[in-house]
This record gives structure tokens, sequence and C-alpha cells, in this order.
């Protein structure tokens, strides 16, 4: 069993991670341009490649929704490439899967994924997420926990993890995630929607 202040300490120190040059500011959009269409090139992606640290500054400094979902989608696009054919194949095969709600189907595929690619940290995530789904919360954790790992700036785990925290009625936990993906993203829609109502509870329960 994980206990909540476990999982709080681990986003924490996933955050604590995350390269200075993720809080520089001031990307011009000339830049933002060239490397949006970077990201769209076919070439070898994951959390380590370099074009990540100047989209997560242009995300971070996005003016508008509109701006952040494009840089966004340019992140995600870098995340999901594993670099091969035949990781990729894998990762179409289990994510295919996972939309048609075939979850065991899922997990194997992303297992094999794993197994041939331990570092590949989306290959964590998407089995993080089928475990969700598939209400197995302990496996998804420690999934969500490799991935930051791998990624500390991996929004789509934290979230993941503060949807936990509000499984197990753990509103301080889940709030604390959905503020970290703030940081990351301030436009993140779902991230807010949940700060704002959580704090409006957590401050109805102190008057």
């Amino acid at each position: 069993m994980i206990h909540h202040m476990a999982l709080r300490a681990l986003i924490g120190e996933s955050m604590a991670r995350m390269p200075m040059a993720c809080l520089a500011r001031g990307l011009g959009s000339a830049l933002l341009a060239i490397l949006l269409a970077g990201a769209a090139m076919d070439t070898a992606a994951d959390q380590e490649d370099p074009r990540l640290g100047e989209l997560f500054v242009a995300l971070a400094e996005a003016p508008d929704t509109e701006t952040a979902v494009a840089i966004e989608a340019a992140i995600w696009q870098i995340w999901l490439d594993g670099g091969d054919g035949t990781l990729n194949a894998l990762m179409e095969q289990g994510v295919e899967a996972m939309n048609a709600r075939r979850f065991r189907d899922a997990v194997g595929r992303f297992t094999d994924l794993i197994h041939s690619a331990p570092t590949f940290a989306e290959a964590w995530n998407k089995r993080a997420t089928v475990y969700y789904l598939m209400d197995r919360l302990e496996d998804s954790v420690r999934d969500i926990e490799r991935t930051l790992a791998l990624e500390p700036r991996h929004f789509g785990a934290i979230s993941g993890m503060g949807l936990i925290f509000l499984r197990r009625g753990d509103e301080e936990g889940a709030l604390g995630a959905f503020e970290k993906v703030l940081e990351i993203n301030p436009h993140a829609r779902g991230a807010r929607f949940y700060v704002e109502r959580l704090r409006e509870r957590m401050q109805g329960k102190r008057t």
C-alpha cells in the first residue's frame, strides 16, 4: 500500500527535478514556430528530446488557451514517439486497444513496450492510464511513479495522480497535484476546474 504522504512527496520531488530552463522567460513567437515545426518532424523522440525544454518554457508563457493547446499537442507528439517503428507500433496498438476498452490487451501491449524500452516514459504513463480505468489504483500509482521519475514535467501523469487522490478521498493531495499541473501549464482547463472546486470545498469545511 502506497500512503498519501508518499504520493505527495513524489509529486513535489519530481517537480523539484525540473530543469531550470523551464523557469526561463520570454520565448519569442518565431522560436516557438520553429519548435512546433520541429516537433512535427519524423525524428527519434521521447522525454529526452532537447526540444522539450523550450516547449515547456513556451507552455508556461503561452498567452492564451489556443496557443497552449498547440504547444501541449507538440509535447504529446514528442512523448509518444519511441523513435523506432516497432516501439511506435506497440504504442499505437496499445492506444487502440485502450480506446476500444480492451484493457487486458492494452496492458499487454504497453507491458511489451516497457520491456522493450524501459526508459520510455510514455509507455509507463499509458499503462498507468489503463490500470486506472481498470480500477487497479495501486498498479496505476506505481506506473505513475516511474513516469515521473523519467519525466518530472509530465502533466498527464501528475493529473492522473490527482484523480487517484480524489478517488481515495484525499482532497488536499488532489489539490496539490492539480496545482502542480497549473505550474507547468497555466491554461490547463481540467486542472483549473479541479483546483477551483477543491479550494471552494476545503474553504467551506473550514467555515
